[in-house]
């Protein structure tokens, strides 16, 4: 079995944002992020999704990456929602990037993986 992974900036923005949104769903829904094993397989449903692969580096760090970004969001009125939080998403689980919101999330994850 082969680690390597295919994702250029943009499938990586899109994986860190799918992520984001998914924690946001998790803390609206629990009060909490999302466990380790939830984030996996969200990581898991859009790597298979999109036919993408990520190296074991790539995995941790977008998980924990997705807090974080996640966190600046948390606080903003409207994202507190599970029910509208819900509503980024298209048939499929995947994130409707007609969104306002999905863009501004999606903005945020190329801002935080573009190197310093």
């Amino acid at each position: 079995m082969t680690d390597s992974s295919n994702l250029d900036d943009e499938a990586r923005a899109e994986l860190l944002c799918y992520l984001v949104v998914g924690q946001l769903v998790a803390q609206a829904r629990t009060g909490g992020w999302l466990r380790t094993d939830h984030a996996v397989e969200l990581l898991n449903i859009w790597l298979k999704g999109n036919g993408a692969r990520a190296n074991w580096q790539d995995r941790p760090y977008l998980g924990t990456l997705s807090e974080k970004v996640a966190l600046d969001f948390a606080r903003l009125p409207g994202f507190a929602d599970s029910d509208s939080l819900a509503q980024l998403f298209t048939d499929g689980w995947r994130l409707d990037y007609r969104s306002s919101i999905v863009r501004r999330i999606y903005a945020a994850c190329e801002d935080e993986l573009r190197p310093n």
